[in-house]
């Protein structure tokens, strides 16, 4: 049996972490076998109290706390990549919880060759139960919401271009290096873009699964996806050939709203051409919420769906676009931070 290492970056928590913990104890891999590396990110609330009592109450899973000064993914990454022993590396995010098979199901799929990095299918829920959060937790599963991001609503064995989190094995390191510390979100992209670009397989199980969180409310779900935009470009600019047209149509639908309201000032054609791509468009999302609605029995999906979707596309597009605007002149203060 390999043994194996489990890195979390993480920072403030408390909320997720102990049912995080309590999963990662709960696998039917064999604990003698496990480490868990967590990289803090110098947490203000009680995560890390909480973090040291359950590895006081369980002594039987070894934990590592380590400082993570940056508070940024990917240097939490690495900072706990560094440390760890095991043959085998599990990626695992502090808002996730894992099935219990799914070290089991990683390790299966690495020793029999599918990937050089293996990861599931999110089953993602909402954190409250307000209609809203609910709305997200659907949206953020629906192939108009994320396109062909498989890892959200797969059902078959694939290869593909990235999972969420991932599972390889430690001599992978030595091949592509570590996270790319430079890109504060789309680490884990640019690391599967390496790992393809250097002849290895990127591969997608849905029996390895985790339940995953999503937004509670618009205005976190529009900071989150303006973020995953904006470091898309960055991404981008680095390896172009990664582009799919789930991520170019976001930028060139809210770049084709600002084209035709600001020349619709000058020409009624142009005006009339706005509006229809509007009714068009919200057509399309309030088609999608009344069969979310129907099929889930939640009337509120009806307009819970196109209003999260919505949230979803246009921060994603407006994201890109200012990163792409931002990239002329020198570091944003977004970048700095």
């Amino acid at each position: 049996m390999p043994s194996v290492s489990i890195i979390i970056p993480c920072y403030n928590e408390q909320s997720t972490i102990c049912e995080l913990l309590e999963a990662i104890y709960a696998q039917t891999f064999p604990r003698t076998d496990l480490e868990l590396i967590i990289a803090d990110g110098m947490s203000t609330d009680g995560t890390r109290a909480q973090i040291s009592e359950f590895s006081i109450s369980h002594p039987d899973l070894p934990i590592t706390i380590l400082d993570n000064p940056k508070r940024h993914i990917p240097s939490g990454l690495n900072r706990a990549l560094k440390e760890t022993r095991g043959e085998i590396i599990i990626r695992l995010d502090a808002h996730s919880i894992p099935y219990p098979n799914y070290i089991e199901r990683c390790v299966a799929d690495l020793e029999a060759g599918l990937g050089e990095n293996v990861g599931g299918v999110w089953d993602i829920r909402p954190p409250t139960n307000t209609w809203i959060a609910q709305s997200i937790a659907y949206a953020a599963a629906h192939p108009l919401g994320v396109g062909d991001a498989l890892y959200r609503h797969a059902r078959k064995s694939t290869l593909v271009d990235t999972v969420p989190f991932g599972a390889f094995k430690r001599e992978l390191l030595a091949l592509v290096g570590l996270f790319d510390e430079t890109l504060l979100t789309n680490e884990d992209y640019e690391f599967n873009a390496r790992i393809r670009k250097s002849g290895g397989k990127v591969w997608l199980d849905p029996s390895i699964r985790s339940i995953y969180f999503s937004r509670s409310n618009l205005p976190e779900l529009a900071k989150q996806y303006f973020r995953y935009g904006y470091w898309k470009w960055n991404m981008l600019r680095r390896y172009p050939g990664t582009l799919r047209l789930r991520q170019a149509l976001p930028p060139l639908f809210v770049l084709s709203l600002l084209g035709l309201m600001i020349t619709g000032f000058f020409l009624l054609t142009i005006r009339m051409i706005f509006l229809a791509e509007i009714i068009v468009y919200m057509l399309i999302q309030f088609s999608i919420g009344f069969l979310s609605a129907l099929k889930h029995k939640k009337i509120s999906l009806f307009l819970g769906m196109p209003l999260a979707i919505s949230c979803m596309h246009v921060s994603w597009g407006a994201g890109f676009l200012w990163s792409m605007i931002s990239g002329i002149f020198p570091r944003t203060a977004l970048e700095k931070n």
